[in-house]
């Protein structure tokens, strides 16, 4: 009986979906590959059995060398068959097993004879399979049928061979690239794969050699390159020749510039839009030559092809971040495609609008967004969010309209990730756009009594103490946080009662109501609400006893702890009870947290001083405890910083030096942590003549060398110098290892008595300004940055010149002012032209520093940036900008 026809897009819910390979194991399956042995072979059943290999080797399933090798014998077998079709199983089945397989040389006769063959599709095949199991020295056997296969009359044949000739560039690149002739005539085949293949591989045998491959693009756009896929790829090697030629920067003398420009008017829709791309993609592309490009890019917003109108709209999504009113004529074209049924074209398209739009049509824009949001998913949800973000940035007069959109996504159904977006941009707008704060902070406060992500609902809390009392009406929000202690879990309760605390300490005339509602949460369930409960009546005076001044109080809710969290508790955790109080102000400032590094030698642990410490001490205390042990380094007060390791020799070198950087207020001392990695050595008298020359700042006092370093045994060398104190002196050291060596008897371990004076080139070493600066976060930057104060504060503007990047840029400032990212802020989106870094530290006299960076590309990749610094001594913020302007 016939079954009835189901579409394929009909819904079938309720039956599984059916795999033909569901529930196969690999031992049934070698069983059944004994089918390959029998003397009469049943070609379908081999391809059966070939399938079901090929389905298990591609799932991840590992074949021990024993049943590969079985496997591979058993279908070299099929060898015999005239079966075409099984023919190709056994190709694909011979690359797969070839690397796990021993003994693959014994298909390679039957290899080469089927490159001999007059049957093109064994030809071709052959010609792959050789060249994936072959090596050298087999290559140069078949290397002139390798030749003659590249011009062969059949493309498949001539693509075979140069698909191959790519992949054996890798591995035996002097024998590939003997075949540049054969290559360059293939490039002129009327075969369309055959000249992008070969166009390919010529390109990569060229690539090292800027000259060539500039000559090589000279020569094919004069009109010789027929293939679309062709002619795309030699688009992307024109744009890789204008981005390495001198005169990129200079506008109106673009070298091949009109090549690309006439591909717009090619006849493939690949082409035109590669060449499209590539244009937007120019370093410093003026309005003039975007104005071609974008005109083709519009046409395929309109165009019949999804995979078109998608390729149009990215790329125009690109550009908007930094030619805005160059798309501004493609914004109706765009608007039509808000109701695309492709979701991707609808999201880009929605984003692209909202960069590229004006104060006008925002209005319009968040009618039709509204009715788009419920149909994507919450990956191209976040996406339309951040875009509104930064239209309202953008905007801020429109903020009510694009506050009350926030507000209502807010409170549909969403996933985590997408209510964290929406919170943060409405984070960011209160911030930023003082008129939006009212409505803002009762929009997260009306979300909160839904809110079922314990995470959001604590930020929210939070953010929700340190403005809400600044507010007009602070007394509003008290009945949503007092609604948190009886509604939430003890997590939220404890923050709730946190944020009543913050509002009690900010509005005296609130804080009456503030101890009655404190008071209640004395009873409640969980030990945590108790103990925050109890802690804050107490400050704030609700139990009857002397309160805390004011500023006590203030410091004390919405202080910054400045102390990394992990320190702390290493701290807290080594305390032992004693007469003494915990004190904090013994906690580490330092970020990173690392053992005293030493290089050591595979399978051995580092003995001695140069052994991290058992306890888990920090970095400072251990570091702090061996230089106090050293006499010499006794009056050089309280050590401020120790760096990270840094290598002065090369990896698996005879000997390992790595140098540690100890920063004292008037000294600088270099521990160079030694190892000595060769058996048959001894070394005595171990030192490192230091050359100060380009470090006149520097004087050296102490120097500690080490009486023997043998085998595998840490030692550590100390050189000490002097600089002025207080003063964050730079420069750069040379160094020279030097000792005595002597050969060891690695069967008694004894060494001779004579040894030979000898001497190792280790690399430089540099102290720079950031060794003076300890990366310290704050928890809260915003109010760490106005608690700090005006008084000390330093301004001043600077250019750092061409760039690669907007984020390498900031990494750079980052790392030559050594402190530490706050909030995130040094992650740059992608494509952004504009960016503010947050960063805080303690300098050099524990002086607490703040600083605030924006960044901006100013012309074809100049970057700008504005630098804001706060501290507690207006010298050291002078001594910032000083850094960085000669920096």
């Amino acid at each position: 009986m016939a079954q009835p026809l189901v579409k394929k897009d009909d819904d079938r819910d309720d039956e599984a979906d059916y795999s033909p390979f569901l529930g196969i194991e690999k031992g049934a399956v070698l069983q059944e590959a004994r089918v390959f042995n029998d003397p009469q072979l049943d070609a379908r059943r081999c391809s059966q059995v070939i399938t079901k290999l090929l389905y298990l080797l591609n799932q991840g399933e590992t074949f021990t060398k024993v049943e590969a090798t079985e496997v591979f014998f058993s279908v070299t077998k099929l060898f015999q068959s005239r079966d075409i079709g099984l023919r190709r199983m056994v190709y694909l089945m011979i690359k797969e097993l070839s690397p796990s397989a021993d003994e693959v040389i014994i298909v390679t006769s039957s290899l080469m004879k089927d490159m001999n063959s007059k049957t093109d599709m064994y030809r071709a095949n052959a010609i792959r399979v050789l060249c994936r199991i072959t090596d050298g020295t087999l290559l140069t056997q078949i290397e002139r049928y390798l030749k003659q296969a590249i011009v062969d009359k059949n493309p498949v044949v001539a693509s075979a061979a140069l698909v191959s000739g790519i992949h054996l560039l890798q591995t035996n690149p002097e024998i590939v690239k003997r075949w540049s002739n054969e290559v360059q005539e293939a490039v002129q085949s009327r075969a369309a794969l055959v000249q992008f293949h070969a166009l390919g591989l010529l390109h990569q045998i060229r690539q090292n050699d800027r000259l060539a491959v500039s000559k090589l693009v000279t020569s094919l756009t004069r009109g010789t390159v027929r293939s679309p896929l062709a002619q795309c790829l030699l688009i992307r090697y024109t744009s890789q020749v204008i981005r390495e030629s001198a005169t990129n920067t200079q506008t109106g003398d673009r070298p091949f510039y009109d090549f690309l420009e006439g591909c717009l008017r090619h006849k493939a829709e690949m082409v035109i839009f590669e060449a499209a791309r590539a244009i937007t993609e120019l370093n410093g592309v003026t309005s003039r030559e975007l104005t071609p490009a974008i005109t083709v890019l519009q046409l395929f917003l309109s165009s019949s092809k999804p995979v078109l109108r998608f390729a149009a709209v990215r790329t125009l999504n690109k550009v908007a971040m930094t030619h805005p009113m160059a798309v501004t004529n493609c914004n109706i074209d765009m608007e039509s495609l808000i109701s695309d049924q492709n979701r991707s074209i609808a999201t880009l398209a929605i984003t692209t609008l909202l960069k590229t739009g004006n104060e006008s049509s925002v209005e319009r824009l968040m009618k039709q967004i509204t009715n788009f949001m419920s149909d994507i998913a919450d990956e191209f949800k976040i996406v339309v969010v951040e875009a509104i973000r930064s239209l309202c940035l953008k905007f801020p007069l429109k903020y009510r309209s694009l506050m009350n959109f926030l507000s209502n996504i807010l409170r549909e159904e969403g996933g985590f990730e997408y209510k964290k977006a929406i919170v943060d941009s409405i984070v960011i707008l209160i911030r930023d756009i003082p008129d939006a704060k009212e409505s803002g902070l009762l929009h997260l406060c009306e979300f909160i009594e839904d809110c079922e992500f314990t995470y959001l609902s604590t930020q929210i809390l939070h953010f929700l103490g340190i403005e809400g009392p600044k507010t007009s009406d602070p007394s509003k929000y008290i009945r949503y946080i007092y609604n948190r202690v009886h509604l939430e879990n003890a997590t939220v309760r404890a923050s709730a009662v946190s944020t009543l605390a913050k509002f009690g300490a900010m509005v005296d005339s609130l804080k009456p109501r503030i101890f009655v509602l404190l008071r209640r949460c004395l009873f409640d369930s969980d030990d945590e609400v108790r103990d925050r409960a109890t802690l804050y009546l107490n400050t704030l005076g609700g139990d009857g006893s002397v309160v805390e001044t004011d500023k006590d109080v203030k410091d004390f809710l919405f202080g910054s702890l400045d102390l990394p969290l992990v320190n702390f508790e290493t701290s807290l955790k080594n305390y032992e009870p004693s007469e003494e109080p915990f004190d904090i102000n013994s906690v580490p400032k330092e970020i990173k947290s690392q053992p005293l590094a030493e290089k050591k030698a595979p399978g051995k642990k580092p003995t001695g001083l140069g052994a991290p410490p058992t306890a888990p001490a920090s970095t400072v205390d251990a570091y702090e405890k061996l230089l106090s042990a050293i006499p010499e380094f006794a009056d050089f007060g309280k050590l401020f910083k120790s760096s990270a390791p840094v290598e002065l020799t090369e990896a698996e070198t005879e000997y390992s030096v790595n140098v540690v950087k100890h920063i004292f207020d008037g000294h600088v001392v270099f521990q160079y942590n030694c190892t000595n990695t060769i058996p048959e050595q001894l070394l005595e008298q171990v030192t490192v003549a230091v050359d100060a020359s380009e470090a006149e700042e520097f004087s050296q006092v102490v120097t500690k060398p080490l009486r023997a370093l043998p085998y595998d045994t840490p030692g550590q060398i100390f050189v000490a110098f002097e600089k002025p104190e207080g003063v964050p002196a730079v420069g750069k050291f040379s160094n020279m290892l030097r000792f005595t060596v002597k050969e060891v008897d690695t069967t008694t371990g004894e060494a001779e008595e004579d040894g030979v004076e000898d001497e190792y080139q280790l690399e430089d070493l540099e102290v720079v300004a950031a060794d003076y600066m300890l990366r310290v976060g704050v928890s809260n930057f915003r109010n760490a940055w106005e608690n700090m104060g005006v008084d000390c504060e330093r301004v001043d503007e600077y250019g750092l010149g061409p760039r690669e990047s907007l984020a390498e840029a900031v990494n750079a400032v980052i790392n030559l002012l050594g402190m530490q990212p706050c909030e995130g802020t040094e992650v740059v989106p992608s494509n952004s032209r504009s960016h503010t870094s947050l960063l805080s530290g303690v300098y050099m006299g524990n002086v607490k520093v703040l600083v605030r960076i924006a960044f901006g590309i100013d012309g074809p990749k100049e970057v700008a940036m504005k630098l804001a610094v706060r501290s507690e001594d207006e010298t050291v913020s002078d001594a910032i900008h000083e850094i960085v302007a000669s920096g």
